[in-house]
């Protein structure tokens, strides 16, 4: 299992079309602190339907936006 499969996962689960999580819900969704890896890791997030639309790191935010 990859690092954030658990918030993949819990998007995937999602209803709405577009989902901001604070770097700190990041973390608790998915069992792991946010590093460098989400980078990597996020090309997986395509599989469960989602993407990532914007990282802030002055907010400390992730978008994510459902695939169409």
């Amino acid at each position: 299992m990859h690092s954030y499969q658990p918030l993949w996962e819990w998007l995937a689960r999602r209803n709405e079309e577009t989902v901001t999580l604070t770097f700190s819900e990041i973390a608790g969704i998915a069992g792991v602190p946010m590093n460098h890896s989400f980078l990597n890791e996020k090309k997986e997030l395509t599989a469960y339907g989602w993407h990532v639309d914007t990282i802030s790191l002055k907010a400390k935010t992730v978008t994510f936006e459902k695939n169409h």
